[in-house]
């Protein structure tokens, strides 16, 4: 059995699923992973479940259609500092993680409002636009106020929020912009997750999207 598959397995398990797995006889639905058809979280106070469309002609939506935005990031774009950088997946567990109570982490769409406007965002994301990360000072008040750092003479990161941050996708520069702005900061880089497929590998997927 190969890593890749057993890191599967491992991935469901975390997830907590049961009664989202694939019934006998449903062999045909788009899956999320092998045997898993939907997971449910709390976004806003509310049950959402994510899954993925399960119309088999179902397609990518319009709005991300056009090839000719941005810049490609790198794979690993924060060097020499090493950011994990996440998939589809690794981002359903972590919230599925935050959906039950796991107060460490925080997803974060890092994108402006025009951009969730047009194309929702994640189940388990709060927005905070990369352009508040512009100034040290607003960057110092997020950091206090929304991702328990101690801020005094110097910062304490020892009880700091997990970072989980995406926007629109692997040509986009927007988490990037963030990112590189918390690590200047200081922020360990241990503590910071990079969902590089953003909005539009989500929705290539057909999963779950939210309105703003």
């Amino acid at each position: 059995m190969n890593k890749y598959y057993l890191h599967i397995l491992a991935l469901i398990g975390v997830l907590g699923i049961s009664t989202a797995y694939a019934e006998e006889g449903k062999s045909k639905q788009v899956l999320i992973a092998p045997g898993v058809v939907s997971v449910e979280v709390m976004h806003n106070g509310k049950p959402v479940v994510i899954q993925r469309k399960q119309e088999k002609k179902n397609q990518i939506v319009e709005f991300y259609r056009a090839t000719g935005r941005g810049k490609i990031q790198p794979m690993k774009p924060f060097s020499p500092h090493v950011i994990e950088t996440i998939g589809e997946l690794e981002l359903i567990d972590y919230i599925k993680r935050h959906s039950d109570g796991d107060d460490s982490l925080i997803i974060i769409d890092s994108r402006t409002q025009d951009w969730i406007r047009l194309s929702g965002m994640i189940p388990g994301a709060v927005s905070i636009p990369f352009t508040e990360f512009k100034s040290s000072e607003s960057t110092m008040e997020i950091m206090e106020d929304q991702f328990d750092v101690l801020v005094g003479d110097t910062y304490d990161f020892s009880n700091a929020k997990t970072l989980v941050m995406y926007c629109n996708g692997n040509w986009c520069g927007q988490s990037p912009t963030a990112i590189n702005k918390l690590l200047k900061m200081g922020y360990p880089a241990a503590k910071i997750k990079y969902y590089r497929g953003g909005m539009q590998s989500w929705s290539a997927l057909g999963l779950t999207v939210v309105d703003p």
